[in-house]
């Protein structure tokens, strides 16, 4: 299984996060954690490649923004919608 952190980023975003949101984020952390490439997940790989970030959803339109670390640990960076989430990433 695998070892999530966390940034504050993370933290701030995903408590703003409406109720039942954060309800499908646990669910979908779940599946993560077992298999971070579960199919329902939609884990892809985001651009530019070579910064190896990596995002999942949690439903169809907020999402988990992350990076693989070493063995079995996982950082996520950043939670929310996808509209604008991906325009605030600069990792």
């Amino acid at each position: 299984m695998w070892q999530i952190l966390v940034t504050e980023e993370f933290k701030k975003n995903y408590v703003a996060l409406p109720v039942d949101i954060q309800k499908k984020a646990a669910k979908q952390e779940n599946f993560f954690r077992l298999n971070p490439f579960y199919p329902s997940l939609r884990t892809e790989k985001l651009e530019p490649k070579n910064k190896q970030v990596w995002s999942f959803r949690i439903d169809k339109s907020y999402r988990i923004i992350f990076r693989f670390l070493e063995k079995n640990k996982i950082l996520f960076l950043t939670v929310g919608h996808h509209r604008w989430i991906y325009r605030f990433i600069s990792y």
